[in-house]
């Protein structure tokens, strides 16, 4: 595993910025109905059918190009 070349101020500010991006940009996507959203929320149910098997994803994990 490589070591973190950050000072301990800058790898609080970036695993913080992360944290963020995680928390607010959540794709899902219903194993039910196939519905997909984007949400700010980590829990089911899927606003279209009530199912309970939703996969999240956090969207920064998505390139953007």
């Amino acid at each position: 595993m490589a070591e973190s070349t950050l000072d301990p101020d800058s790898l609080i500010a970036w695993q913080a910025a992360v944290a963020e991006a995680d928390r607010v940009n959540i794709f899902c996507h219903c194993h039910t109905c196939g519905y997909e959203w984007v949400t700010s929320v980590h829990q089911p149910p899927c606003p279209q059918c009530g199912g309970e098997r939703v996969e999240s994803i956090a969207c920064w994990q998505f390139p953007d190009d």
